[in-house]
């Protein structure tokens, strides 16, 4: 292993967006490409590291800077010092790595790397491939500048890092996502983001531009694999996410009902818009199926973990089935992961949709395939639950019963706006709308299990109340009174 790959190798496991957690990264360098810099003394580089310790093995792009002396300010944001001299930084942390990336997207310029190998990597034989990366401008991002701009990067982030990019000249701020784990394939955070923004959506931040990449890959027909590295738009200062919002109003016991209607509104046009612009199909029973038999395999994987839902199971297993025999609705690109946090309220402007992403956890190849609309709704309606729930753990003097009506309230205000633009009718697919409402519930169970223990209540307590509201069980008050005294408990220790 190389000096560079020694260095990363302990720092990665501490950082926030490293996928494997508690264990020790087996790096193997698959490609790498030079950013240009005027500063004197610094190497601006984009390492693509794959994490054979993973299962499967994972992709991670890591930008660093090579640095002759120290960056002052910056110690907590060193790597390590290089056996041949000089240091090794965050690049996403680094001015120069900042600048060189923005000024890559704006003026639409490509970065061809030198050969990996891999004696350099692992000491084995002598494999030589080439990464590359383009930038690229959108149509509508403007007379923008790069120079001069100051950078910071966004904090709190999971799977990704974004850096913030104050312009001097007085111009809209920009934001860049740099995606840390790469797969092969558009990313519909760029795709679906950029075409909204073409389509003049009010609904999403006007986009900026992208950078896309090649890199080797022996497993594909070619052995070559592209995607995207990193997208830019641009940055709303003062918004808020409706999530903070949501809660404030929960926790106040005012009415977020405009809100939630509104936020209803902004979906369906999403949706709308979308069905427009991308492939939209008939939902075949091949699909259905699919669909279902994932459905049935997270809540074995659930049951299995967590006693509690074992009772449900054959009440959920029903209201599967009963959802695989009706219509549903066509196929089509949606949000895939919509919640609350995924919503934005910028001042003087429609509510924003951000992250296209779709569940992390799921592979590109099914995140950019057309599904159906109710995954969102049933995502955000999963959300005002979750309001709810972290209102009642942190005040636990609010009485359960009320702030039960708030979420009730915002989720019929949600569905109701979503009709006010919706071309799908939400009352026809009622018995598909709740089952994908259960498969939601019963995935936040499974998360609660393994990671929040004292919030599990808060996903049973919403499966309780969708099997009763499809009339499969008998004893729904009682069950849904023993959950509500485990949440109350839980909150009051």
């Amino acid at each position: 292993m190389d000096s560079t790959l020694e260095c990363i190798t302990d720092w990665m496991t501490r950082q926030r967006w490293y996928a494997s957690k508690g264990r020790v990264p087996e790096l193997r360098r698959i490609g790498e490409w030079t950013l240009p810099t005027p500063e004197p003394g610094v190497r601006v580089h984009t390492l693509l590291l794959m994490d054979d310790a993973s299962r499967p093995a994972t992709l991670y792009q890591v930008p660093v800077t090579r640095r002759e002396t120290l960056l002052p300010g910056a110690g907590h944001r060193l790597i390590g010092r290089m056996a041949s001299g000089g240091y090794l930084y965050d690049g996403a942390h680094d001015p120069a790595y900042a600048a060189a990336l923005l000024e890559m997207i704006l003026d639409g310029t490509e970065s061809i790397g030198g050969e990996s190998t891999a004696a350099e990597s692992n000491g084995g034989g002598s494999t030589a491939d080439t990464a590359s990366a383009t930038g690229s401008r959108s149509s509508r991002a403007g007379d923008r500048s790069a120079r001069g701009a100051r950078a910071r990067v966004l904090e709190g982030e999971q799977s990704n890092t974004s850096i913030i990019y104050e312009a001097t000249d007085g111009g809209a701020p920009i934001i860049v996502k740099v995606f840390r784990q790469l797969h092969h394939g558009d990313n519909p955070d760029v795709t679906l983001q950029t075409a909204l923004a073409e389509a003049a959506s009010t609904h999403v931040p006007p986009s900026v531009g992208a950078v896309v990449g090649e890199w080797a890959d022996v497993g594909r027909a070619g052995g070559r694999a592209r995607g995207h590295l990193a997208f830019a738009q641009e940055f709303l200062p003062g918004v808020e996410d409706a999530w903070r919002v949501a809660l404030r109003s929960a926790a106040d016991g005012t009415s977020f009902d405009e809100e939630a209607r509104a936020i209803g509104r902004a979906t369906a046009e999403v949706h709308h818009v979308l069905a427009d612009l991308f492939e939209t199909n008939p939902a075949t029973p091949g699909d259905i199926a699919g669909v279902v038999f994932g459905w049935h395999e997270r809540l074995a994987a659930a049951a299995s973990e967590i006693p509690a839902l074992r009772e449900h199971r054959p009440a959920i297993e029903a209201a599967y089935d009963r959802a695989q025999s009706m219509e549903w609705p066509p196929l089509q690109r949606v949000h895939g992961d919509l919640h609350l946090g995924q919503v934005l309220s910028a001042p003087g402007r429609d509510w924003m949709l951000i992250d296209f992403e779709g569940e992390p956890l799921r592979p590109m190849a099914d995140r950019v395939r057309p599904d159906v609309v109710l995954r969102d709704v049933a995502g955000m309606l999963r959300s005002f639950d979750y309001v709810a729930g972290s209102v009642g753990m942190e005040h636990p003097s609010r009485p359960a019963a009320e702030v039960a009506a708030w979420a009730t309230d915002s989720r019929q205000a949600f569905l109701r706006g979503y009709a006010d633009a919706a071309r799908v009718d939400l009352r026809a697919h009622r018995t598909v709308r709740d089952a994908f409402e259960l498969d939601k519930a019963v995935y936040e169970a499974l998360y609660e299990q393994r990671n929040r223990q004292d919030w599990l209540p808060i996903p049973l307590l919403g499966i309780v109340r969708i099997l009763g509201r499809s009339a499969v069980v008998g004893s729904v008050g009682t069950q849904a009174d023993a959950i509500l005294s485990q949440l109350d408990a839980a909150r009051r220790s």
